[in-house]
């Protein structure tokens, strides 16, 4: 494994994500376009309001992408974008302060995407272990956010390896469950922090879990990236809409992401300057119990400790 040469801060669009850097957030919008483009459209309008860095949609042909007579051809068929409509959602994005990324299921939609000049480029999780597809991808130089759902370590370690072995050394790893929903117990968060220490890279998590308490703790636990669906309506007909956010609820997410991120601080333990007039007048300070006269010797009981604290500390008694 090259660790020493993986990227520790990699740039997407112009933005720097890594320690100290905040968290990357992508509003993934996948299929719940539902295969109208005016949808989709609105989507990303919703998406730029809601904080999110960048939007993300998905590329495939379904002819390329599921055998003929399985069910699943039949339900991505209208559901498909065209090269067309990628330079339609790719210009909406721009438009909406957004970075454009897709996620690309087959070789023919990988050349769409290399053509529409890609700033990074999002492997889904069913494609990570497609090592000759990672392969091509990686050649092209740009940095690479990589889904591990469904994969055991061994199956990451092979996608670093062949990432690497192109001389691309600009990744993140996205730890993620896939399953729609997925419940917390089957989320497994550490697995993100494994995924750091085997490979040494960024990480971050994609999510599938209901509600927003999941993507805050990751970042929490040190995830520069985030990855998160949003609908307009969680009721739609669709595979991915119930373990979807809808653009309030996406908001708030965002909006605790950011909480969290500015709560984690330095790590010294030291006062906060917010602290000073709690300290006044939660501390205490020495008092006099009774009138002493100049020149007595004080003892113990002649002082007591009272608020406020700004005079002599108890502590010099």
């Amino acid at each position: 494994m090259g660790d020493l040469l993986v990227s520790n801060v990699i740039s997407i669009d112009g933005r720097l994500i890594g320690p100290n850097k905040p968290c990357y957030i992508i509003c993934e919008i996948g299929i719940n376009h539902d295969g109208d483009l005016l949808k989709a459209h609105s989507l990303i309008q919703v998406a730029g309001r809601s904080g999110a860095d960048a939007v993300k949609f998905q590329a495939f042909n379904p002819e390329a992408l599921v055998a003929a007579g399985h069910p699943q051809r039949d339900l991505l068929t209208p559901l498909a974008f065209n090269e067309s409509d990628f330079r339609h959602l790719q210009a909406w994005s721009r438009e909406a302060g957004l970075t454009f990324l897709c996620s690309a299921f087959d070789d023919g939609s990988v050349d769409i995407l290399s053509h529409m000049g890609m700033p990074a480029w999002k492997i889904p999780s069913g494609e990570t272990v497609n090592y000759p597809m990672l392969a091509k991808i990686a050649s092209y130089g740009q940095p690479m956010i990589v889904s591990t759902g469904m994969c055991n370590l061994a199956e990451v370690e092979r996608a670093v390896e062949t990432i690497e072995n192109t001389g691309n050394h600009q990744y993140v790893l996205l730890h993620c469950t896939s399953a729609y929903p997925a419940k917390p117990e089957s989320i497994n968060l550490r697995a993100m922090l494994t995924l750091q220490a085997a490979f040494g890279c960024l990480v971050g998590f994609s999510d599938h879990s209901l509600g927003i308490n999941l993507p805050t703790a990751a970042v929490a636990m040190g995830a520069k990236m985030i990855e998160k669906h949003m609908t307009l309506n969680k009721s739609d007909p669709g595979p991915d809409h119930r373990a979807s956010l809808e653009p309030g609820e996406f908001y708030q997410m965002v909006v605790g992401i950011r909480e969290v991120e500015a709560a984690m601080g330095t790590g010294r333990k030291v006062p906060s300057p917010s602290e000073r007039s709690t300290k006044d007048v939660a501390r205490k300070s020495l008092f006099a119990r009774r009138d002493i006269r100049q020149g007595e010797m004080l003892k113990p009981d002649m002082v007591m400790a009272q608020r406020p604290g700004t005079g002599i500390s108890p502590d010099a008694l």
